[in-house]
This record gives structure tokens, C-alpha cells and sequence, in this order.
């Protein structure tokens, strides 16, 4: 019983010496691709897109001016059905 808790203690300190290492690894790789501006863009585009499927209001686009103090507007799915 004596040798099982030993070996069982033994164990455990080198498995945390080689875990932290391990840690440490995975920690800075894992540092280095949140910071890349790669990473960043590929989220912020991500967000975007998902921003835009949850909007609910309908995106205008400008249609041909009354005059220069008036403009008027039209769903962007409506003006694709002209």
C-alpha cells in the first residue's frame, strides 16, 4: 500500500511538472492566434455577418431624388424584383 501511494504521489509530481510545461505551451500558441490579425479579421467579419442576419430592419437603398432636398428609399428585396 505503502509503494502504491509513493508511486501514486511520484506521479502526480512529474505529471504536474510536465503538464505545466504543456500549459504554458498551449497557453502562448493559443495567445498567438487571438492576437493575429487574421484571427481578428475573420472574427470581425463573423460578427458582422451575424449582426446582419439578425437585424430585422430591411436594408434601404436610395432611389432616384425628388429634388435635391428629397430621397427617397426602397428595401434593398424589392429593388432587386425590378
Amino acid at each position: 500500500m505503502i509503494r502504491l501511494v509513493l508511486a501514486a504521489g511520484a506521479a502526480y509530481v512529474l505529471g504536474a511538472k510536465a503538464g505545466r510545461g504543456r500549459y504554458e505551451q498551449i497557453r502562448k500558441t493559443a495567445s498567438a492566434v487571438a492576437g493575429s490579425p487574421a484571427t481578428r479579421k475573420v472574427i470581425e467579419v463573423g460578427r458582422q455577418k451575424l449582426s446582419d442576419s439578425l437585424n430585422t430592419q430591411p436594408k434601404l437603398e436610395p432611389m432616384k431624388p425628388i429634388d435635391e432636398d428629397t430621397q427617397l428609399y426602397i428595401p434593398q428585396d424589392q429593388l432587386r424584383k425590378r
